[in-house]
């Protein structure tokens, strides 16, 4: 006979007992019948319990009382399931006495022990129902041993087997489940964890830093002056960059992961500060610093559009999912939030004396919601269904605003030093905090990246960028290559190997994993 007590594993903390039952358990939901019953026969372990083979002979057999009486007597152990379990089993026995025709036996079960039963009223009342309407007609025939009556009553016993405990039931799937927890844990506590592939069970997992940029591979050099903003289209084919020299360039992402060179943008009579990328990739915004707002058609590099006019101030812009309307943010109060379409067509807008500057504004991915800052410590979420809104305030000037793919969290960077991350649904009372950069007086823009968003990235004023996992507050790299300060970094979306920074050192950086070929650079 198995000694219950006796325990297996370095630290002496599994029960020999649990392990074998577990498995057993396992092997029977995977079809290996088989292999199960023989493991049972050698181990002396059955899967079921004593206790478990008492009410399944009760239930099997249609001893109802006895299936009653046992259930009672276990309730100790039971807890707060006895009612739920006492319910199930008292329903079944009013079923087949309606389907016998001992309407009176039905009727006396509902009244003296459905009735009793702390459970949902509204189980209790369709009981009732099925009394009135004989409309619970699962059972044809009499006869006990009928196919119908064994296949309720093992339905009836696999719900029992969910509501026990243990050590009377083994809860379903317990060995998949201590599995997965483990593999959960493992991804949880990796701090480079950014891939896709299956966890191998056959050694602990932990990933090398290779799974996230740390290196430069190449150095684009097609702007004359600091180069103030990046973005990587959605699709991952594109980036596109801002600078101070007036100019917009689009960038084409080759297979090798190489950028070259696909159209230079000009026509903006001042640096440009802001770009952003239609949903579909076909067009493209750009934000000249205290002048118009362009729109570009990104297959020819054509300006499909012109908005504002010379002094129209405008801060951010954003798009919404159907890549035909976007919201700009203005830094001139009286021009506030407006929503265009690619027409010029104002739809809709959110101005007057009284609303502070905008900062930057970011639209969420699905398109659910509008959230802006505003001068200068003000987070506004809009929600665009209903128009309800949320504030945050932060203690110190935010100075720009990023969003993650998924729709589910913002970071903003703030001249504290410290990046704050917040849930959109506003769910949390207080943010997760980043630090370990530098920005004091700077414009310095963050994004999310890598797989399912895991990593958060940062430019610096001391010509660094940092990498954050978002379940750590310190940075887990710094990457060393920029001269001046580095404003804005961008993940791609795609390519979760592949960065981007802009600096004020006139050039971008595309960083890659360590085991990359060496860095190249273009003109």
């Amino acid at each position: 006979m198995e000694n219950p007590c006796e325990v297996l594993g370095t630290e002496g903390l599994i029960r020999r007992h649990e392990f074998v039952r577990i498995i057993i358990q396992c092997l029977y939901s995977l079809g290996y019948s088989s292999s199960a019953a023989c493991l049972e026969l050698e181990s002396g372990i059955s899967y079921k319990s004593n206790e478990l083979k008492l009410l399944e002979s009760f239930i099997l057999n249609g001893n109802w009382d006895d299936s009653i009486e046992y259930l009672n007597s276990v309730k100790d152990v039971l807890g707060e399931t006895r009612e739920s379990a006492l319910f199930l089993v008292s329903r079944q026995c009013v079923r087949e006495y309606l389907n016998c025709g001992q309407d009176e036996l039905a009727l006396a079960v509902l009244r003296k022990q459905v009735s009793a039963l702390d459970v949902d009223r509204c189980k209790v009342h369709s009981l009732a129902m099925c009394m009135l309407s004989f409309k619970d007609r699962e059972l044809a025939v009499v006869d006990e041993n009928d196919v119908v009556v064994h296949d309720l009553r093992r339905k009836l016993l696999a719900d029992l087997e969910s509501l026990l405990p243990p050590p009377i039931s083994v809860p379903e799937a317990r060995l998949e489940r201590l599995v997965e927890s483990t593999v959960t844990a493992w991804v949880d506590s990796c701090m480079y964890h950014s891939s896709s592939n299956q966890i191998s069970l056959y050694e602990d997992h932990r990933c090398s830093r290779d799974q996230i940029p740390t290196r430069t591979t190449q150095i684009l050099t097609g702007h004359k002056n600091e180069v103030w903003f990046v973005q990587f289209s959605n699709n991952g084919e594109y980036l596109a960059s801002s600078s101070n020299d007036c100019t917009a360039i689009i960038w084409k992402v080759l297979e090798d992961g190489i950028l070259t060179l696909k159209h230079t943008l000009n026509g903006h009579q001042h640096a440009v500060s802001f770009v952003a990328w239609s949903p579909d990739d076909t067009k493209l915004l750009t934000c000249g610093n205290t002048e118009v707002l362009k729109l570009w058609d990104v297959e020819t590099g054509t300006c499909k559009r012109t908005f504002g006019n010379q002094g129209f101030v405008v801060s951010s812009c954003a798009w919404f999912p159907n890549s035909k309307q976007f919201a700009c943010g203005s830094s001139d109060p009286e021009k506030g939030v407006c929503m265009w379409d690619c027409d010029g067509n104002v739809i809709k807008s959110w101005r007057g004396m009284r609303m502070p500057k905008v900062v930057d504004l970011a639209v969420t991915p699905d398109g659910e919601y509008l959230i802006s800052v505003f001068m200068d410590k003000e987070i506004r979420i809009l929600h665009m269904g209903t128009n309800a809104e949320r504030v945050i305030s932060e203690e110190h000037p935010i100075t720009s605003l990023s969003v993650s793919g998924d729709s589910k969290f913002f970071i903003v960077n703030l001249n504290s030093q410290e990046i704050h991350m917040w849930d959109v649904d506003g769910k949390w009372d207080k943010p997760s905090r980043f630090n370990g950069h530098e920005q004091h007086k700077y414009v310095i823009r963050s994004c999310f990246g890598g797989l399912n968003n895991t990593f958060i990235a940062s430019g610096s004023e001391n010509s660094q960028v940092y990498i954050w996992n978002r379940r750590n507050p310190t940075p887990i790299e710094v990457l060393s290559g920029h001269s001046m300060t580095v404003n804005c970094v961008s993940w791609n979306p795609k390519m979760p190997q592949m960065l981007a920074s802009a600096s004020d050192d006139y050039t971008i950086r595309i960083w890659g994993p360590s085991f990359q070929k060496n860095e190249g650079q273009v003109e």
